[in-house]
């Protein structure tokens, strides 16, 4: 009987070790994602009205406000910027990053670069180049 019982404090022992990670990958971390800033780096004869939207997680984000994220540690946060020149043929541009949650230590800033081309016209071929910048906080 005392070998049984020590059998069971064993099997629940390695078993309690089993569980905890599983326990630690459902946890989750609260991310705050704030676009600070869209700006128009370069605009070689492209066009002079433009929209830009931002996304993060699939969800639009204005310049200067945040979306708040729970999120575990195994999964990504996507960031998307997209602009576009505003014409009877508009030209637009994208760019996409994930960024891995585990990754984030503290509070980091990524940019993304986005390059229009013009398509049409005298200036066919030049190019207008967008900037986003988000910041990422735990």
């Amino acid at each position: 009987m005392y070998k049984h019982l020590k059998l069971a404090l064993a099997v629940m022992a390695v078993s309690t070790l089993f569980m905890q990670p599983v326990a630690a990958a459902d946890k989750t971390t609260k991310l705050k994602v704030t676009l600070v800033s869209v700006e128009l780096v370069e605009n070689n004869h492209v066009g002079n009205e433009w929209e830009t939207t931002a996304y993060v997680n699939g969800k639009e984000v204005q310049e200067g406000k945040s979306v708040t994220l729970n999120l575990k540690a195994s999964d990504s946060i996507k960031l998307k910027a997209y602009a576009e020149e505003q014409d009877k043929i508009p030209e637009s541009g994208s760019a996409n990053v994930a960024v891995k949650v585990s990754s984030i230590t503290k509070s980091v800033n990524k940019a993304l670069q986005v390059v229009v081309t013009e398509n049409r016209g005298r200036y066919s071929g030049n190019t207008a180049e967008w900037k986003f910048t988000y910041k990422i906080q735990k």
